[in-house]
């Protein structure tokens, strides 16, 4: 019969534990070796709404220049050293020319933003994340474009003159009105029986991928920046290139990922597929997708945050990952917490050890995981009554001096912001951006976390379990307590022999006696 020893402790006493990380004194022999050279895609990537992240020429909005001054924040070169977060990727919002502040509305695919800079801070920002072996994705708007855009222009005017011998007369999705369909969203072309698409906006109509002349157009953009130097997209609203009929969107998205491979065999890409996972799998023989049922504060990641079942959560993620195996033999899980669309995730918990406990539960799993900015400092946002998505979108709080200012249309009350800074953070070593530095540090550390297969391992306990994680014949264990318990659990019980503690993360610290492992609330072990 199992041993299993729980230890009640106050949740004060576990709120005011420092957070620790442990580094083997010895070797963890082939398990652990250095990754900085091993060229793929399993990636710890790091989010960047361009325009809120951090300033260069004092006119308050983000700009390239601006994450070129910040690169040793987010990779110093050494991502073991636990001194900068240590990302290997980094994915930028939109910064094609656009009249909006978030850039989701393109006017030109070919032209940098002036706010953001220019073409020349691009490709300095591309040599320097190939110095640091960091991948670099653009944000890539395909199924619509801004109703300012040379291309709707034109296709508009030839709508209205009837000039079909146009070559834009057909660029984007319209119909007369006997052809509308319900659960679509058109806008009228003034003087003429001619709907045009515009699912999000009237200001963002939706291409014609009907038209091969519009695909190509998709495939000599993406020609364009990965012969920049590129390494790859982040494809917005996947499932509205033929809105509303699956099969025929996955058909695109299968072509256009075939002639963009044959571009470069290791593109990195992940699409934005916002629906349940039995869609979203869909499109992976195509590419990886975000995984939404881990994100927010309803997702099986903050729920195991909060002391719920981890059982739960363990099962989920190796279901999802066999479905993903399934659909793709190379498909990675995309996890992440949230993101620009989302309210902030730290708004989601109570204490900051939730926080740290669901950064633990997403980054020692597998795939290749998204980090929001300023998510590594708690940075709080959400919609509100106002219903606006600047709140979730506000500037970078650097405390250096830095003149970002929150996007326009920001109402999030100051008084609901946290008190510190990245400055004040990094003068802590107790901080929650440390602690994003150790861990992500433990990530990189094993290989097989990213790119194992895991099994759930279930320790009958409410709040204690993970995953034995199989790699290269190899077998590492993945354990997190989400509880405010310590709880010593005898490993000989399991039908894997873990023999060795390799690290703990978390509120508290871990040992293994014999077979009896023994670990702090709201702490994470490897073992081996």
């Amino acid at each position: 019969m199992k041993k299993i020893i729980c230890m009640m402790l106050a949740a004060a006493l576990c709120c005011g534990m420092a957070a620790c990380g442990k580094t083997p004194d010895k070797p963890v022999g082939e398990i652990a070796r250095e990754v900085d050279t091993i060229n793929d895609n399993y990636r710890t990537f790091y989010q960047i709404f361009v325009g809120s992240f951090s300033d260069s020429n004092n006119d308050g909005i983000g700009d390239l220049r601006g994450i070129i001054n910040r690169f040793d924040y987010l990779n110093d070169g050494n991502i073991h050293s636990g001194k900068s977060l240590g990302v290997q990727g980094i994915w930028l919002s939109p910064i094609f020319s656009s009249p909006s502040y978030h850039k989701y509305d393109a006017t030109d695919y070919y032209k940098v933003d002036w706010r953001f800079g220019s073409e020349e801070d691009l490709k300095e920002l591309i040599d320097l994340c190939e110095q640091r072996n960091v991948k670099l994705i653009l944000d890539l708007v395909l199924n619509h474009t801004s109703s300012r855009h040379p291309w709707f222009q034109e296709f508009k005017q030839a709508r209205m003159d009837g000039d079909t011998e146009n070559p834009y007369y057909d660029f984007y999705s319209c119909v007369t009105t006997a052809e509308k369909v319900g659960g679509v969203t058109y806008q009228k072309i003034a003087g003429v029986d001619c709907w045009y698409e515009c699912n999000f906006s009237g200001e963002m109509p939706e291409l014609n991928y009907d038209n091969p002349e519009v695909k190509q157009a998709a495939v000599d953009i993406a020609k364009y920046y990965l012969d920049l130097g590129i390494d790859g997209f982040r494809f917005d609203a996947v499932k509205y290139i033929y809105y509303g009929d699956t099969a025929r969107s996955v058909d695109f998205w299968n072509w256009y990922m075939e002639q963009l491979r044959a571009m470069k065999p290791d593109i990195y890409c992940v699409g934005e597929c916002w629906s349940g996972d039995s869609e979203v799998l869909e499109y992976y023989p195509a590419m990886n997708c975000f995984n939404f049922t881990m994100a927010q504060a309803e997702g099986v990641i903050a729920s195991a945050a909060k002391g719920f079942s981890i059982s739960k959560y363990t099962n989920y993620i190796e279901s999802y990952q066999t479905k993903v195996l399934e659909k793709n033999p190379d498909g990675m899980v995309m996890g992440f917490l949230s993101n620009h669309d989302m309210d902030r995730i730290a708004g989601a918990f109570i204490l900051e050890n939730n926080m740290r406990m669901a950064a633990n539960l997403y980054l020692l799993a597998p795939g290749s995981p998204m980090i929001y900015y300023g998510e590594e400092i708690g940075i709080r946002g959400s919609r509100g009554g106002e219903n606006t998505d600047a709140n979730r979108r506000l500037a970078m709080l650097w405390g250096d001096g830095d003149y970002i200012r929150d996007p326009v249309g920001t109402t999030y009350p100051a008084s609901k912001q946290i008190t510190t800074t990245v400055a004040d953070q990094l003068a802590d070593e107790q901080s929650l951006y440390h602690y994003y530095c150790k861990l992500i540090a433990v990530r990189h550390k094993y290989p097989a976390i990213a790119r194992g297969v895991y099994t759930a391992i279930d320790c009958k306990e409410k709040n204690f379990g993970g995953f034995a994680v199989a790699y290269e014949g190899k077998t590492l264990g993945v354990f997190h307590n989400n509880g405010t318990s310590v709880i010593s659990y005898d490993l000989s019980e399991l039908d894997t022999p873990f023999t060795e503690l390799y690290d703990y993360i978390g509120m508290g610290d871990a040992t293994l006696e014999g077979t009896i492992l023994t670990v702090q609330p709201q702490t994470s072990v490897v073992l081996g």
